[in-house]
């Protein structure tokens, strides 16, 4: 027994359930609270399904440019590019047909290129009668009669100077007027183009003609 006169007074005793519970719950709280802010922060990727990890951003990025970029066999692109030329030489073979200017080849496109070609079948060229010529001159230096031989090598002379001389004057003339009428457009080679036009026989030439013998273009 305690003496009651003097001495240490006993404290007041302390539940233990009071320690035990209140650190138990200080120790929670904080790991809770940590919890909520980590969740609170972290955003689910709008592509990710639910429940998976967010995927990161290089590893989506690849995976959608390998989804998108998805190589074609050899066998199909060889099969579209065929398709592809066939179908661009389809509309160059009726643009040549019709003079539509969308699908034309790019050395007929542009209205001084066809201008020239306007200027060359509005109008006779002795060169387009060439080739009949040729045959006719070239059947008489194969006959064995020097008087025939003689006018077949005098035809050939006479074919080729009138022919120079058509083409001459034809350059010259369309010159002229490329120049009044398109005076601010590239006029480069256009009347080369028209010679090597004037060449070919009318119902042999591409595109074809748009203007009759006679016609001012």
């Amino acid at each position: 027994m305690v003496p009651h006169g003097g001495g240490v007074q006993p404290r007041h005793p302390v539940p233990l359930g009071f320690v035990f519970r209140s650190r138990a719950k200080e120790e929670k709280a904080p790991a809770a609270d940590k919890a909520t802010v980590t969740t609170s922060k972290q955003t689910r990727h709008p592509e990710a399904p639910k429940g998976r990890p967010t995927p990161k951003r290089s590893v989506a990025q690849s995976q959608r440019r390998s989804v998108a970029n998805t190589p074609m066999t050899r066998k199909e692109a060889a099969r579209r590019q065929r398709e592809e030329r066939r179908a661009a030489l389809e509309r160059q073979r009726q643009a040549l047909a019709s003079g539509d200017e969308r699908y034309l080849p790019a050395r007929d496109k542009g209205p001084v290129r066809r201008f020239a070609r306007d200027f060359v079948d509005s109008r006779f060229n002795i060169a387009e009668f060439f080739l009949p010529m040729a045959v006719i001159i070239l059947v008489l230096s194969m006959i064995r009669i020097p008087a025939l031989q003689s006018i077949a090598l005098l035809l050939w002379l006479v074919v080729i100077v009138t022919i120079v001389l058509d083409s001459i004057v034809t350059g010259f003339r369309l010159k002229k007027v490329l120049a009044e009428r398109f005076p601010d457009d590239n006029r480069r080679g256009a009347v080369a183009y028209a010679l090597m036009r004037s060449l070919q026989m009318r119902r042999l030439r591409l595109p074809k003609p748009q203007v009759k013998r006679g016609e001012r273009p």
